[in-house]
């Protein structure tokens, strides 16, 4: 049996998501097997639950499940809704797409306006089909803070400011899973109803945890909703010391997530959200130079909606994103992302977040750059040091 050569030093993880697993995280979740419902894991799991609660600037509900962000979706449908409900969910990207055929399985009208993927929607109208809705039929808008496939970030308050424009009762819900703990956020100021995250990005903790944060008004929509659920029912977790989780509850997780939040609150939340906007930044000075020579560009094209989690970067014609990325992983260990679904070879994505720093992204994108030029795309030279020039100047 041949066996691959050893690739030398440590793998840079520019995926936008999972992220890199800080070693102090590494070393909390080393623990033995616990009893759940001992006191001594009772408090981990509380400061753990009111770590998160402040990170999110909430003082509501948060349910917790053993699942990637999908599940957290799935549990937040169920809950929230009732067959034959509607829901207003612009389609911006892979992930808004998604969950929209997720609540159509689940028998839910599902109104997915098409919006140009490159820049998402526009909140004007939202408040035009809400005003339409007479009747209130709209059970929800939902929303996609970060899309993770295209690199388009939105403003959460212009679109809760669309939302009361109508005067409509809809419920805000936003997916935060690739803007948690990496943009700027705040659940209740924004008056957000429902907010999905997850574990493998912004908390910088593997895969396998998520969450649903409620307001009041979601928790009253919950009392009415008939949707068939078990596993992910909140009324269950209610009623249970953890108030979530209706099995098992996962240890080692908790005890990463106190350190996680920790580590974000050290460094203090809005420091994090400064360093995500500082670090991607010097990766769109870096983008802006290779555009030149007809080459690579920005496939969020609005500069304003450019996320600070994820850049996605599109291809020019005739060229592959995927050689791109073998080149750079096969010869360089260094690990980016793809495009999803019907921008595969079209983009790659280099993700910003999490556990992140200067010389991890100036390293990344000397590799981007090189891996350009080896895999012959037209780019202009000088991206990394416009990187360079911005950091030193920051």
């Amino acid at each position: 049996m041949t066996s691959k050569p050893r690739k030398p030093g440590r793998l840079f993880f520019a995926n936008p998501g999972p992220t890199n697993i800080p070693d102090s995280i590494l070393r909390a979740m080393d623990v033995p097997t616990v009893d759940f419902m001992s006191e001594d894991f009772i408090d981990i799991y509380d400061q753990g639950v009111a770590g998160l609660k402040r990170l999110l600037f909430t003082t509501g509900e948060v349910f917790i499940y053993t699942s990637s962000g999908h599940g957290a979706w799935e549990a937040t449908i169920q809950n929230l809704f009732s067959p034959g409900d509607t829901i207003l969910m612009p389609e911006c990207g892979y992930f808004s797409r998604t969950w929209g055929a997720m609540a159509k399985r689940f028998g839910l009208n599902t109104e997915m306006p098409e919006t140009d993927w490159r820049r998402g929607p526009d909140p004007a109208t939202i408040t035009e089909r809400l005003l339409a809705d007479k009747s209130h039929q709209i059970k929800a808008v939902c929303i996609v803070h970060n899309e993770t496939s295209t690199g388009v970030a939105l403003d959460l308050p212009a679109i809760r400011a669309a939302i009361d424009a109508a005067k409509h009762p809809a419920l805000f819900l936003v997916d935060t899973i690739s803007s948690f703990a990496s943009l700027e956020f705040r659940m209740e100021d924004w008056g957000i109803d429902a907010v999905v995250g997850g574990s493998q990005k912004g908390l910088m903790l593997p895969a396998g945890l998520a969450f649903t944060a409620v307001s009041e008004k979601a928790l009253e929509a919950h009392k009415s909703a008939t949707l068939t659920r078990f596993y992910f029912d909140w009324t269950k977790m209610m009623a249970r010391r953890h108030r979530s989780f209706v099995g098992t509850v996962p240890v080692p997780p908790f005890y990463g997530l106190v350190e996680s939040v920790r580590l974000l609150e050290s460094e203090g939340i809005e420091n994090v959200w400064r360093r995500h906007h500082r670090l991607a930044e010097a990766t769109r000075r870096a983008v802006s130079i290779w555009s030149g020579n007809q080459g690579v560009a920005f496939f969020c094209s609005d500069p304003k909606r450019r996320s600070d989690s994820v850049t996605a970067v599109k291809m020019p014609e005739g060229h592959d994103a995927e050689a791109v990325r073998k080149i750079a992983y096969d010869r360089f260990n260094v690990s980016l992302g793809g495009g999803l679904d019907p921008l595969g070879g079209q983009v790659f994505r280099i993700g910003h977040m999490g556990d992140l720093n200067e010389p991890m992204i100036l390293g990344t994108l000397s590799i981007v750059e090189l891996s350009l030029r080896l895999a012959g795309v037209p780019h202009a030279n000088g991206g990394v040091n416009a990187a360079i020039d911005y950091l030193a100047a920051a």
